[in-house]
Order: structure tokens, then C-alpha cells, then sequence
């Protein structure tokens, strides 16, 4: 029984948690952490050095010898420099030191991470804030076990260089509003309305060896060349099916590690594709399911090393079978315990909930264009409104219950019942009969309704959920302020709030959609109804400079206008610099590799021409002769296309940086990308396989 994993036992052992603060911090101390953590209150600075000596004490027992502020630029993935704990050695000896201005503060090089202008090239300041809302961990690697902690990061004059401190404004955002919406309903007893969320993560599996002999996997995480096995997801036999002894080896180490972080990881199984499977976590708050999920990416890469395989994150790492998402379960709960998102069984009765729905559904119509870009990357593009996925049309999907109760609300202007889910009855006498949910899901919406929560499926599986979370709560702030700011003067409450619920559904209704996301019908319907169909990342980036964006995020100090116009050309830069190092991996595949292996088929094909008409005139060659000359024709406009690609690249490459750059690079470059892989897929269904110079879709997503 010694090899019995114990969950209980090692979940969270290697976190600085509450427990263990509890434990090792002075009472006074502790209090004064806890105030802070739970409601928000400013730090005090004076306690600093007793949690940083407690905080080393505990990392060092369990054989840290370094720390690190652990932050997220705007990179989108985490940064971090290691100090040990050694101090000035005297006498020749060394003592381990930690004090409290080191917990708070870091100092790394603002110069060299994306900053959009917001800091020119000699000025290196920035700095790394402790946040003590999310607790700090350890990590055990090659390296050995490093301090990790959670910090924002900002420049010398204090604007804002990562995800997190965003999100944090956008948190005390939405928290103030919403407590005054509970308010007006008469609850006194919430101090705090948090958001929560659970993010599910989407990757898939490849064998290391397979991986590394493919170019394009190592510098872009997606294949830009493979034509379909003869086998694809089309049997859905892979969905939910059982997991393979190496995958599941690799599931359990990955929990492990999670586990030990705190991360409460709770499902797992396999996706849609081959090769593809899902881990999604406990909801949680969102500024520690941010982090988690980066953590959850990082162990994910990390683990599948010791496996032998590699792990792609990457949106759609291959054409023809379906991309990953991260589906961002978004609720608001209060420290009461209530749930803002929470129906209840009568619905049509709950005016609380009915008014932070109408709130929410305002405000994702109005600002439909920051929540798709939120979820804008480069290998996005490849997934929304282009192969698969929802379209890139912000739509909410609420169930044939809401939408029933919002129908009685907008035509009579009273909801007088709520639809009942009934009995779902299987006609198997040995099976229970079961309550059944008073509407269905819908997999192809953008946005759902799922309960007691909103699930936002945009979210591409290698971004940071820390952009969308930062608009959801901002936005959904907005809208609460403008409810709150009407209803505190009305003289007659309970009229005022109908009124305001009828006209705003009825105002922004045209957002819901119940119906199949992934039709062409409704992409016609959407436009109709003008809702905005933004396709790409290059057309979503705009969202975030319009008049409309910065007036929404100055009034709740989340972003001011510069660092809006710094994140668009960050996100524009990293447009350009994605699609110029896949248009340049193509280049050089096809240049080095491919071109040459298909030089040697023709070679041999001519060379067996010759030979059979050599041994016997009459032979009929026709075959030969015909795969010679379809080669060779692929061939030729593989090399036009090839020139074609260098030509546009370099063309790109010297257009005006930000929008200018970008639009280049999306308007010239990825055609011409394509029409260079058309030709190579074809030549890969000819090409003798023992010629062609990269393992195949079939190697690669079947023998994992």
C-alpha cells in the first residue's frame, strides 16, 4: 500500500497557503495578511519582514536555495530572475537572508520585455510588486526548488507591463459595483464580490523523437506543412475513449505536480482529436486561476519531457482536425456565498439574477468587439470563423429557460412561470429515472450560459486567460455602474428595476443566439442583425484604441489610453514577428529539405523510366511517365510559390512596424504561405515515404 497516492496528503505541500501562514506567522501579523488577502485592504508595509523571514525559514526546509518574482509580461507566458538566499559571506561563511523589502520588491529589466513605447530602449527600471493575494510556491525542477512569487510588474513611472495588474484594477472594478447592486437588494452581509473561474485546457501529444525531426513544431508549436492520414477524427472514437497506458502515466506525474501547487486539477480525459486531450481545474478566483493556468501550461510542457513526448498548446498544431481551446468559466461570487450567476428554480421570480443577466448581456453586446479581441492570437486565427469552432461572432447562448422568460419579459412585459427541466426517462427498467435540466448546452456558442456561470470558449489554449478576465470584469463593472447609478435614485425601486431589466434585454436581445454557431446561416443572421464578424487578429487589435475602449477603462482605472495604444502594438508586433518566423521556417523546410527529396524521387523515377525502356522498348510506362510529369509540375509551382513567399516576406519585413507591418504580413504573407503548402501536401501523397524528409500527420497524431 506504500505506492497509494494520498491526494490529501501532498495537495498544496508546496505552497506558502493560508494554513501554513496561520501556522509560522505571529498572530498580529497574520490578521493583518489575512485583511488584505480577503478584503481588499491596503498592505502594510511593516509586516514584510516577519512574512518574508517565515516565508524563507519554510522554503528553505524543504531545500529552496533560490527565490524569484514570478510575473507576466506582456509576452504572454511567465518571466522570472533567481536571487539566492546567501547573503555578503564573512569569515568565509554565509548566512541565508530574506528580508521584506526583497518580498516586495524586484527590480528586473523593464527595457527588454514588450513594452509597445512605453519604454524606450536605455530605460531598463521597472519593477516587480509582490501580490499577496496569491500565494506564493515552491518549485521543484533541474534547477533545484526555487521560491516563486506571484508579483505584478510595472515601469519606473508606474504603467503597467504584464497581465496581472489589469486584472487586479479590473477586480476592485467589478467588486465595487456589484456590491452595489447586491445592496440595493438589501444585502449587507457581503464585504466582497469576487470573480471566479475555471479554465479548461486543451493540448495535444507527440512523440519527442517525431517532434524534433520536424522544423516547423520546434519554432512555430504547429505543423505548416502535413496532408491528412487516411484516418482523422471522423470516427469520434478518440472523444472520451480510453486513455492510453503512456498518456495516463503522463496524466498521473502531471496531477502530481499540480496538486503540489494547489492547483485543484479534477478532470481529464481525451478530446476530440487524436493526440488530444483536456485538463480542467476546479473554478476558483481569478486572479489565482490565472496563475494556476499558467502553471498548468508550464507543467504540461515540462512533464511531457520525462515521457519521451512533447506537448503542443499551440490553437491548431494541425489543419483538418480540430484546434485547442481554453473555455473560461467566468461567474461572480460574493465572501457570503452568494452567486450573482445563480437562478435558482424559479428564475422568472429572481429579479437579482434577472438584472445581473441584462447587465451582462448589455455589456457584452455593447463591447463585443474587446471581448474578440481578448481572444485574438496568431494561431487563433487559424480556429475562430475560419475551420472550426465558434465564428468570430460574439454571440450568448442561454438556454431555452432564459430565453423563454426573457420572451414573456420583452413582449408582455411580465414573466409569470419559468420552464421546468421535467424527467428524462431512459426506457431501461434497471435505470433510475433522473432530473433533467431545464435546457440543453450548446458547444458551437462563443459565450453560454451554463447554470451558474458564463463560459467564454474563445480563449485560445496557449493564451493568458488574464486578457479576457480583465475585460469580462470591466465591461460587466460598467454596466452594473450604470444600473446602480439609475436605480439608487429611483423613488420606486421595485417598478424602476423592472422597467430597466425589460428595456435592457429588449435593447440588447439581438446578441442571443440559441442556435448552431457553427452554420452559415446564422453567420448571414448575425450580420443582419449587425453583430461585428471580426476574423482575424489584425482586424480585432483596433478594439482596444477606439474612443469607446478608453473611456471605458480610464473611468475604472484599468488601463489608461497609453497603455491601451502600447498593448495594440504589442499585439501588432507580435503578429508580424509569429507570421515572419513560420513564413521563414517555410522557406528553409522547403528549401533544404523538401525541394531536395522530391529532386530525388524524379530522379529515380526517370532513372526506372529509362531502365524499363531500356530492358524492353514495348513496356508501357505511362504510369511512371505520368507520376514524372506530376511531379515534376507540382515541383515547379512548389519553387514559384517558394519564390513567391521570400519575395512578400522581405516586403513585409521592411513595411512600417504596428498596424502597417501587420496588415502586410496578414494580407500578403499568409496567402502566400498557403499557396506554397498546397503544392507540398499533394507532393507528400506522391513522395516515396521513405524519401520524405519529416514524419507525417499519421506518425505523429497516431503512434503517440
Amino acid at each position: 500500500m506504500s505506492d497509494v497516492l494520498n491526494v490529501s496528503e501532498i495537495f498544496g505541500k508546496n505552497v506558502f497557503n493560508d494554513a501554513v501562514m496561520k501556522d509560522r506567522l505571529p498572530k498580529n501579523v497574520y490578521k493583518k495578511l489575512k485583511k488584505t488577502v480577503e478584503d481588499g485592504a491596503e498592505l502594510d508595509p511593516s509586516i514584510a519582514d516577519v512574512v518574508a523571514h517565515a516565508m524563507k525559514d519554510w522554503a528553505i526546509e524543504r531545500g529552496a536555495t533560490h527565490y524569484t518574482h514570478w510575473f507576466q509580461p506582456l509576452t504572454g507566458v511567465t518571466a522570472e530572475k533567481h536571487d539566492s538566499f546567501i547573503s555578503a559571506p564573512s569569515d568565509g561563511k554565509v548566512i541565508m537572508e530574506f528580508s521584506g523589502k526583497e518580498l516586495i520588491k524586484g527590480e528586473p529589466d523593464a527595457s527588454s520585455f514588450p513594452s509597445g513605447g512605453l519604454r524606450a530602449t536605455f530605460e531598463a527600471r521597472g519593477y516587480t510588486v509582490w501580490d499577496c493575494t496569491s500565494p506564493a510556491f515552491l518549485r521543484e525542477d533541474a534547477i533545484g526548488v526555487t521560491l516563486c512569487i506571484p508579483t505584478s510588474f510595472c515601469s519606473y513611472k508606474g504603467e503597467s507591463l504584464d497581465k496581472k495588474t489589469p486584472l487586479l484594477r479590473s477586480m476592485q472594478a467589478v467588486n465595487e459595483q456589484a456590491l452595489r447592486i447586491l445592496r440595493l437588494f438589501g444585502n449587507t452581509t457581503a464585504k466582497r464580490v469576487a470573480p471566479s473561474v475555471g479554465a479548461e485546457q486543451e493540448y495535444f501529444l507527440v512523440d519527442r523523437e517525431k517532434y524534433l525531426q520536424r522544423k516547423d513544431l520546434i519554432y512555430t508549436g504547429r505543423t505548416l506543412f502535413g496532408a491528412m492520414p487516411p484516418k482523422g477524427q471522423e470516427l469520434e472514437d478518440h472523444y472520451f475513449g480510453a486513455i492510453r497506458e503512456r498518456i495516463g502515466s503522463y496524466m498521473n506525474d502531471v496531477n502530481k505536480e499540480l496538486w503540489k501547487l494547489g492547483v485543484p486539477a479534477k478532470t481529464q480525459h481525451n478530446e476530440v482529436a487524436p493526440a488530444q486531450h483536456e485538463l480542467a481545474p476546479i473554478y476558483e478566483g481569478v486572479n489565482q486561476a490565472v496563475d494556476h493556468n499558467q502553471i498548468v501550461m508550464e507543467t504540461l510542457k515540462k512533464v511531457a519531457g520525462r515521457h519521451g513526448m512533447a506537448c503542443l498548446l499551440h490553437e491548431k498544431p494541425f489543419a483538418g482536425v480540430n484546434g485547442s481551446g481554453k473555455h473560461n468559466n467566468w461567474s461572480l461570487t460574493a465572501d457570503d456565498g452568494t452567486n450573482l450567476l445563480n437562478p435558482g428554480d424559479t428564475p422568472h421570480e429572481n429579479i437579482q439574477f434577472l438584472l445581473v443577466l441584462a447587465c451582462i448581456i448589455k455589456a457584452v453586446d455593447l463591447h463585443a468587439d474587446l471581448l474578440r479581441e481578448s481572444a485574438a492570437d496568431v494561431g487563433n486565427d487559424h480556429r475562430l470563423g475560419a475551420n472550426e469552432a465558434p465564428p468570430a461572432i460574439i454571440s450568448i447562448f442561454l438556454g431555452e429557460q432564459l430565453e423563454d422568460v426573457i420572451d414573456q419579459l420583452c413582449s408582455t412585459g411580465e414573466a409569470t412561470h419559468s420552464k421546468k427541466g421535467g424527467t428524462l426517462r431512459t426506457g431501461v427498467d434497471i435505470l433510475p429515472d433522473l432530473d433533467k435540466d431545464a435546457t440543453d448546452r450548446n458547444r458551437t456558442s462563443p459565450f453560454a450560459f451554463t447554470g451558474n456561470k458564463f463560459e467564454f470558449r474563445m480563449v485560445g489554449s496557449s493564451d493568458s486567460i488574464a486578457s479576457p478576465n480583465t475585460v469580462l470584469n470591466t465591461i460587466v463593472a460598467e454596466a452594473f455602474k450604470e444600473a446602480a447609478d439609475k436605480l439608487e435614485k429611483a423613488d420606486d425601486f421595485d417598478m424602476a428595476v423592472h422597467d430597466m431589466i425589460k428595456e435592457m434585454l429588449a435593447a440588447h436581445r439581438r446578441v442571443i443566439f440559441n442556435g448552431n454557431g457553427y452554420s452559415d446561416e446564422w453567420v448571414a443572421e448575425a450580420e443582419k442583425r449587425g453583430l461585428p464578424n471580426i476574423r482575424s487578429m489584425v482586424e480585432a487589435i483596433p478594439a482596444l484604441t477606439t474612443d469607446k475602449a478608453v473611456k471605458l477603462f480610464e473611468a475604472f482605472g484599468v488601463f489608461t489610453r497609453a497603455e491601451l495604444e502600447s498593448r495594440a502594438e504589442v499585439e501588432y508586433e507580435n503578429f508580424s514577428k509569429a507570421i515572419n518566423i513560420e513564413a521563414r521556417t517555410m522557406y528553409d523546410m522547403a528549401s533544404k529539405s523538401i525541394i531536395p527529396a522530391v529532386i530525388r524521387y524524379t530522379t529515380q523515377l526517370a532513372a526506372s523510366i529509362s531502365a524499363v525502356k531500356g530492358a524492353c522498348p514495348e513496356a508501357d510506362v505511362s504510369t511512371q511517365t505520368g507520376l514524372l510529369m506530376e511531379t515534376s509540375g507540382l515541383l515547379s509551382d512548389m519553387k514559384a510559390a517558394v519564390s513567391r513567399l521570400a519575395e512578400v516576406t522581405e516586403k513585409a519585413a521592411c513595411a512600417d512596424g504596428g498596424i502597417a507591418q501587420a496588415t502586410a504580413y496578414h494580407s500578403e504573407v499568409v496567402p502566400a504561405m498557403e499557396a506554397l503548402r498546397a503544392p507540398v501536401d499533394k507532393l507528400e501523397m506522391i513522395v516515396d515515404k521513405e524519401l520524405w524528409p519529416m514524419p507525417s500527420y499519421g506518425d505523429l497524431i497516431f503512434e503517440v
